[in-house]
């Protein structure tokens, strides 16, 4: 996935017990939880909220696809930054490419795809969520990078 130009929107977290598995290594549905915490606060500084954009719009996002590369292993009370940067975007889509560092270390690669939905839960163009300026320096979902 080609990422774009645009500097990352960085968010951390500290890993608690809850995100450890037996071996006391972080469970790996918990970075997906990392993942999800950090696109929700990238939306925050895009001035767009869950819960706003539900009750002025009906619009939601819902995640569509989940690749993940699992490169090394985070333990409790690592700090982590969650890096999210979008990729490409086309009409409902957009696609977004997450990494997750301890340090400088990169431990995990996460490449999402967000679907926005109406109020009867259709897919509904992201330009009327989005600001212009996020979506204009990506490329089109499809076209060749």
């Amino acid at each position: 996935m080609n990422t774009s130009t645009t500097a990352p929107h960085r968010w951390s977290v500290r890993v608690y017990y809850e995100d450890t598995d037996a071996s006391g290594l972080v469970y790996h549905a918990a970075y997906l939880r990392f993942a999800e915490r950090a696109r929700t606060e990238l939306l925050r500084a895009l001035g767009l909220d869950h819960r706003g954009m539900a009750e002025r719009s009906g619009l939601r996002f819902a995640v569509r696809r989940v690749e993940a590369e699992f490169l090394a292993p985070a333990f409790l009370d690592d700090l982590l930054v969650v890096e999210s940067r979008p990729a490409a975007w086309s009409g409902a889509r957009l696609a977004l490419a997450q990494t997750l560092l301890r340090g400088e270390r990169i431990i995990c690669r996460l490449e999402v795809t967000l679907v926005l939905l109406d109020g009867r839960l259709r897919p509904a163009r992201l330009d009327r969520a989005l600001p212009k300026a996020f979506l204009a320096p990506l490329p089109r979902l499809g076209e060749p990078r």
